[in-house]
């Protein structure tokens, strides 16, 4: 039967019955030959950038090859597939928010010119004191792991609020929006507490 005939899920049980001889290599070419437009697309949500987004869903089907055997037909091969691709880019978002102790300049200026408080800008505030210490503070102390996500997603890789409650699954009646509007009440704490230890000083 031509591979076209074949239904993802039938392709993926013919490589796996075919997964240890030269036979099998057809199924899973032609699994990514049907799917890998799709999944670059998709991670394209998390980045900008499309040669990164390629990179992400190269990587995201190193990860189907390697785990193909496990897929036993119980669900759409397309959910399974998107399973794995929302898992792998939210792991590298995570480990970019972890690793992350400065942010970049773009991004910071985004984020901090957003802060409602009075007093200085946050341009003076970060003439004034050290923007990777502030930063690192908010990010490392201050932020807990899913508003650090949502910051990454939102402001490092421009992903829309709407678009991050559906990717972290979040069920709170404002998703994404309301860990940006706690995050950026941490971060004007912050720089509140840090103006006025200066003027202390």
């Amino acid at each position: 039967m031509p591979l076209d005939n074949l239904t993802d899920e039938e392709l993926a049980s013919r490589y796996r019955e075919a997964a240890n001889s030269p036979a099998g290599e057809q199924y899973i070419d032609e699994l990514f030959r049907r799917n890998y437009a799709r999944v670059a697309r998709w991670c394209l949500r998390f980045t900008s950038d499309r040669e990164t987004a390629a990179d992400l869903a190269q990587e995201v089907f190193t990860k189907v090859y390697q785990n193909l055997a496990s897929f036993q037909g119980q669900s759409k091969f397309s959910t399974w597939l998107f399973s794995v691709a929302r898992n792998h880019c939210l792991n590298v978002v995570q480990a970019n928010a972890r690793q992350a102790t400065e942010l970049k300049a773009d991004v910071e200026e985004d984020f901090l010119s957003s802060i409602p408080y009075e007093g200085e800008t946050p341009y003076t505030t970060l003439e004034r004191a050290s923007a990777g210490k502030i930063v690192s503070e908010i990010l490392d102390k201050s932020l807990d792991d899913t508003e650090k996500i949502v910051f990454t997603l939102h402001y490092g890789e421009e992903v829309p609020l709407d678009t991050i409650s559906r990717l972290l699954n979040l069920r709170n009646a404002s998703g994404a929006k309301a860990y940006i509007v706690s995050a950026k009440r941490k971060l004007a704490r912050l720089v509140q507490q840090q103006l006025a230890r200066e003027k202390k000083a």
